[in-house]
């Protein structure tokens, strides 16, 4: 069966006035569910709350626009009310119940990536609501409801008949909602824009890279993530991941072309990519980009926590390291052609400037 690894753009699942859910479906995006990886995007309007709920599976939440606040709250511990903004990313473990509010103008935009190994389904997020027109208090009969919270079967009419919203709700701007709290925001959000870069390469690209240390909840949710950004016509080299892992690639900005190498030495991808668009490189494949003058930037989840990858060009590619013998015979080309192509490309960086 030929492998699909187009990109796909997601498709809305439910919202209103205060906002709208979008996924990207297995259905469309086979890998998802080969992978069992799950990816959606949250969009708020001004005041739109996205109702209390926890997850079936892990995730890394990236904001991709906007401002706003977030509240987690991680079993049995005290809610964090944290302020989010443009290039924040937050771990989710499982269990952490969530909700996420847009107080501003503009319109607040949050991508969420993660695995589904103990999901209900394989490929797509399950969304358990606290509230709302199908939340848990929707089910549960009266008198369980009237025990459980020692509530008179009045108030509990009112409480369950009131909830007439799906997943998001417009707040009223007369409501007061919680501020974001001094502090909260430490160990649960690191700002990819404003991190200390992992990788920083002149007129080539930078990379900040989500790890234990600058994010300590990435060891709970069981795999890594990065944000890399490359100029204009700079390209990322060909690499792959060495420890059979997926990588999940949603692009934030700009635009480019993309190749990916899989058995065989066929080519399984080659395309244009921009904002918005969402693929995943299976294991072992290797992947290479060229941005286009506006540059090209993207978020991505590795289904690893410590990810090892090989590059196939740059001064510590694995060209590098084989025997020169071995190259003429294996390419069977002279030793000049041998040289020529060992000691062409000798700076250590995984981005390439546009040639001169």
């Amino acid at each position: 069966m030929e492998l699909d690894l187009s990109p796909r753009l997601p498709k809305k699942v439910y919202g209103g006035d205060g906002g709208s859910y979008f996924a990207w479906c297995p259905e469309e995006l086979p890998m998802l569910r080969d992978g069992n990886i799950g990816a959606a995007k949250l969009a708020l309007e001004k005041y739109g709350l996205a109702l209390p709920r926890y997850s079936d599976s892990s995730k890394v939440a990236y904001v991709l626009e906007g401002s706003g606040t977030a509240g987690i709250v991680l079993p049995e511990k005290e809610e964090k009310v944290i302020e989010i903004k443009k290039g924040d990313s937050i771990a989710l473990p499982f269990g952490v119940v969530t909700w996420w509010f847009n107080s501003a103008d503009t319109e607040l935009v949050i991508l969420f990536l993660g695995e589904t190994h103990k999901g209900h389904k394989a490929g797509q997020f399950t969304d358990f609501y606290l509230t709302g027109s199908n939340g848990i208090f929707t089910g549960f009969s009266t008198e369980f409801v009237g025990r459980a919270w020692d509530l008179d079967e009045t108030t509990v009419k009112k409480l369950v008949g009131s909830q007439t919203g799906n997943g998001i709700v417009k707040v009223d701007a007369s409501l007061k909602m919680p501020s974001p709290r001094k502090g909260d925001r430490e160990g649960f959000v690191l700002n990819c824009l404003e991190a200390p870069l992992d990788v920083d390469i002149k007129d080539g690209g930078r990379v900040v890279v989500l790890n234990t240390k600058n994010l300590p909840l990435v060891g709970e949710v069981g795999f890594g993530a990065d944000l890399v950004r490359i100029d204009g016509h700079s390209m990322c080299s060909p690499g792959f991941s060495c420890d059979s892992a997926l990588q999940v690639t949603y692009i934030v900005g700009g635009s480019g072309r993309v190749q990916v190498v899989g058995a065989d030495g066929k080519r399984v991808l080659e395309t244009h990519v921009k904002a918005g668009a969402l693929f995943i490189v299976p294991r072992f494949f290797v992947v290479s980009k060229i941005a286009d003058s506006d540059g090209l930037s993207w978020f991505s989840i590795v289904t690893t926590p410590d990810p090892i990858f090989t590059h196939l060009a740059g001064k510590t590619s694995v060209w590098k390291a084989l025997s020169p013998e071995v190259l003429q015979a294996a390419f069977k080309v002279a030793p000049e052609v041998e040289k020529a192509f060992r000691s062409k490309r000798t700076s250590d960086a995984i981005f390439f400037p546009p040639p001169n």
